[in-house]
């Protein structure tokens, strides 16, 4: 098992760049020239390119291996990675070129996570998905980490081209373990009773895989208030005198070493109890109190208003709450995904590169949904009714599991 996941968490790590820094990096950067709640927010469209990984994940189903198509992806993001070091740092706003380039990235980085996605459901034994998941979420936060509260930090004394070279640099000793680990090339053979699957016939197989429905409402709803409410809070932080060094350690780094934390947590009660729908319900739980004591916290802050510092006291328990938020969102990660997986083994192999990539891509659209439009929420319906939206979302998703066919309660 360590040969397979070894080299896995060396992937898992370098793919969570792209995302660490634009979720990160480019929002406090881009808060603190001025720009407004809803421009902010609606950066995150960069990430549209993972929204399509159906569209090319059918093709690693039938042609070419997922090795293959992981050593060619990987090898591209570091590409782009050199051309964004040739471009001058921003001084207002994000440059077209440079967004245009950070889209590029997001879409090599979604081609690389259909691949190692499409090698973790073919590899892992069924006693292997909770280590594995625990691998996959650990790494990619980590990544996200460095590239996120990591880069925030070293920007005043790194240069831009330093920065993207360094990550071109990530991407070549990525692109070099792909191609020269020998357990991400060792795949089973399609089962000879497996027929081959026409184009048109994908979507009729994919519905047929049993509790694919439910898990695709669920992996579709889970995120929502949670992620809207850690899009905006640390930008009202901002607001309230935390300064970007100060959400740089706390919401960059240290949130992740609680994110990380908790998805080490989620790992362990997998490998002791193995079934993932019985754990969730008492996470869920936590994680709908916490978020009612962010929201609580929010209430006080926006009590004080736009521009006034909220003291050390107040804001010392806002950046705890955070790192409370961020343990019980790892938490919950690991264990969802360990779900999807296990729902994407029911399929046949030759469908289960798109079976993933379907529930991945409900999952991540359910993050961006309101990641992207919190903002603009905030700036329409007020802070208060915000955050009292994202607590009503978080306890939907609660009952939801109330739902769940029994077999995948077994």
């Amino acid at each position: 098992m360590r040969g397979k996941l070894l080299p896995m968490a060396g992937l898992y790590l370098v793919q969570g760049l792209p995302y660490g820094l634009q979720s990160g990096l480019l929002p406090v950067l881009l808060r603190a020239r001025g720009l407004s709640l809803t421009r902010v927010g609606l950066a995150k469209g960069l990430y549209a390119p993972w929204l399509f990984k159906l569209v090319w994940a059918p093709l690693m189903d039938q042609r070419g291996s997922p090795g293959v198509w992981l050593v060619l992806s990987t090898a591209a993001l570091g590409m782009v990675c050199g051309l964004l070091a040739v471009l001058p740092p921003a001084e207002a706003g994000l440059p077209t070129t440079a967004a245009g380039l950070l889209m590029l990235l997001n879409l090599g980085a979604a081609v690389q996570d259909v691949a190692l996605d499409t090698l973790a459901v073919q590899l892992l034994a069924p006693a292997e998905l909770g280590p594995g998941n625990t691998v996959q979420v650990v790494a990619y936060k980590l990544g996200a980490a460095l590239a996120g509260g990591g880069l925030l930090a070293l920007v005043p004394t790194l240069s831009w081209p330093m920065l993207f070279l360094l990550l071109a640099t990530a991407y070549l000793l990525a692109t070099v373990l792909a191609w020269a680990s020998p357990a991400l090339h060792q795949l089973p053979q399609p089962h000879p009773s497996e027929p081959a699957l026409c184009p048109q016939h994908h979507v009729q197989a994919l519905l047929a895989v049993p509790g694919t429905l439910w898990t695709a409402g669920f992996v579709l709803t889970y995120k929502l208030g949670e992620q809207g409410a850690g899009s905006l809070f640390p930008l009202l932080l901002l607001d309230h005198g935390a300064s970007a060094p100060e959400l740089g350690l706390w919401n960059g780094m240290g949130a992740m070493v609680c994110s990380i934390a908790g998805s080490s947590l989620g790992g362990a009660l997998l490998a002791r109890h193995r079934q993932p729908l019985p754990l969730l319900r008492p996470v869920l739980q936590l994680r709908l109190g916490g978020l009612a004591c962010q929201t609580a916290l929010l209430f006080c802050l926006d009590a004080l208003g736009t521009g006034t510092d909220a003291g050390p006291v107040l804001k010392g328990v806002a950046l705890l709450s955070l790192c409370l938020q961020h343990f019980l969102g790892g938490l919950v990660t690991t264990i969802t995904f360990t779900l999807m997986m296990c729902c994407s083994q029911l399929a046949p192999s030759a469908l289960q590169a798109t079976h993933y990539s379907l529930l991945a891509t409900l999952e991540l659209l359910g993050k961006l949904l309101f990641g992207t439009l919190a903002g603009m929420l905030a700036d329409d319906l007020g802070l208060q009714g915000c955050f009292s939206l994202f607590l009503v979302l978080s306890a939907v998703s609660t009952f939801y599991l109330g739902l769940a066919p029994s077999f995948l309660i077994r």
